[in-house]
């Protein structure tokens, strides 16, 4: 790999930054999805045992289900990271654009748990027993937080990129 030079700054050089800026992107979304997705089925599904991935069926079933939302989970985890590896082999992490899109990750995972799997599928509910509409919003307004945290710190990055080129010009 030839060795950009360039303009050296703590995360690479601004040549790295423009050409792995999409795999910062989706190393960090794909880590905030599968730890949000880990997290989610840890907590509400396993120590809280609220609900299960899947209650539409028996508890084995469920049991079942929540081992192939973990399973999903550490792919999507584990793949984040081997492109951080690549990224930092090559010396081009963009840390910001990284926790930008991670954050984002996390967000789409919520929201799409909380639209797509609560509402749409009715695969599950956040808690059973109760007035759900409070957790609802919870869930979703928390999910919509992330999202639009990760994205104000990635579309930052695209400026400080555009930014700093024009001055290296």
């Amino acid at each position: 790999m030839e060795n950009n030079s360039d303009r050296v700054v703590s995360y690479g050089n601004l040549r790295n930054r423009e050409v792995f800026a999409p795999r910062n992107f989706w190393s960090g979304l794909l880590f905030g999805i599968g730890m949000m997705s880990f997290f989610i089925g840890t907590v509400f599904n396993q120590l809280l045992q609220w609900n299960h991935f899947y209650d539409l069926a028996d508890e084995k079933t469920g049991v079942f289900s929540d081992g192939l939302m973990n399973l999903f989970a550490w792919i999507a985890t584990v793949t984040g990271l081997f492109l951080l590896s690549s990224l930092r082999r090559r010396n081009a992490v963009w840390p910001k654009r990284w926790v930008g899109s991670a954050l984002m990750g996390s967000g789409l995972y919520l929201l799409f748990d909380g639209f797509v799997i609560h509402k749409v599928f009715g695969f599950h509910q956040v808690r059973y027993g109760m007035d759900v509409l409070p957790y609802d919003i919870a869930w979703n307004a928390s999910g919509g937080l992330f999202l639009l945290t990760g994205l104000f710190l990635v579309l930052q990055t695209k400026k400080e990129n555009q930014r700093k080129k024009k001055s290296t010009n």
